[in-house]
């Protein structure tokens, strides 16, 4: 049996979660509008349905049911009466769908991975959790999902919030907390034998709160670490941006238009750069060989994640230089050893 002693206790069962972004009431308010609407028209449905029963049931046992050809009225009637109310709920739900797919410019970024069965969370400056998310009240959070595995589901009930998180693909969501308190996490997806262990919490605090839990859990941030990777795997040997570089240049790529080899354009968002890191040949730049090796088998989602926010962070002049521009150490050997 899983422990959740750490999970938010509430007394009961609640009828209705407790609404703590700044969204949760448009939510609730549609789809109260909505349950009213079809349950009063299956209410109406049954009401007809008991009453025409008991009205025109057969009496005897020599009558017979009169043929009834239609009435072109009524069929007109029952056809567009409906059509102002599905309008309402159509454009209203698209009101709604448009707020929570649009966060503000200004929105503290989060990025989670979903993995049988839990949920990794690193938040810009490095900090690191696993099934506990913390959050600052009355600011917009953008969190970037993808699954490490299959298929998972993000969800925050308090939040009115979810979101399928898929393998190989980013996606993203935002919530505007409104209040603080620690609310529910949860795998709203079928994920396999553990999925019901799945769950974790939402903390959400003062801004002077949270801003004191970064600094105590500080690792490094995810540029940083991604830059790291960036050297490592020696991304830097065509990637050089300058004359010998065998490879586009990555600085002020995030957000630009790409021209691809063969025709057509590609905006370069997270999607784009961690497929061009494990599908280098999809999509190949205009003017650039398909040279570039796959990295997908080596790789997990975490260090692409990080890579991906190291090349979003890349400006003009931020490329490293390579080492083998820097001239030798005084007294050091410039040419092979000689035998």
């Amino acid at each position: 049996m899983p422990d959740r002693s750490h999970l938010p206790q509430i007394p009961g069962l609640p009828f209705w979660p407790q609404q703590a972004s700044e969204h949760a009431a448009q939510v609730d308010h549609l789809f109260l509008f909505l349950l009213a609407v079809t349950g009063g028209v299956a209410l109406l449905v049954i009401v007809l349905l008991v009453g025409f029963s008991f009205l025109y049931h057969r009496r005897r046992e020599d009558e017979t049911t009169p043929r009834i050809a239609g009435s072109l009225p009524l069929e007109l009637f029952w056809t567009l009466a409906p059509v102002p109310i599905f309008v309402v709920m159509y454009v209203w739900g698209v009101r709604v769908y448009m707020h929570t797919v649009r966060p503000s410019a200004d929105a503290y970024e989060v990025f989670v991975v979903g993995k049988q069965w839990m949920w990794k969370i690193q938040h810009p400056d490095g900090q690191r959790e696993i099934n506990e998310l913390h959050i600052p009240v009355d600011r917009a959070v953008k969190l970037t999902l993808i699954s490490e595995d299959v298929v998972h589901d993000f969800g925050m009930p308090e939040f009115r919030t979810k979101i399928d998180v898929l393998p190989g693909r980013y996606v993203s969501t935002w919530v505007h907390p409104s209040k603080t308190g620690r609310f529910r996490l949860v795998c709203n997806q079928y994920c396999g034998t553990a999925h019901a262990s799945m769950v974790g919490v939402i903390d959400v605090s003062r801004p002077d709160e949270h801003e004191a839990w970064l600094r105590d859990h500080a690792e490094g941030s995810a540029a940083l670490e991604g830059r790291k990777l960036f050297l490592k795997l020696q991304c830097l040997a065509c990637h050089s941006a300058d004359a010998a570089a065998r490879a586009p240049v990555l600085e002020g790529l995030y957000g630009r238009n790409v021209h691809l080899r063969g025709g057509g354009t590609t905006t370069a968002d997270e999607n784009y750069i961690r497929e061009s890191i494990v599908r280098p040949r999809a999509k190949v730049v205009e003017g650039w060989e398909p040279v570039m090796p796959t990295f997908q088998s080596q790789l997990s989602e975490e260090d692409l994640i990080h890579l991906v926010a190291y090349i979003r962070s890349l400006r003009p002049g931020d490329t490293p230089v390579p080492t083998n521009h820097f001239p030798a150490p005084v007294g050091a050997p410039t040419g092979p050893a000689k035998p």
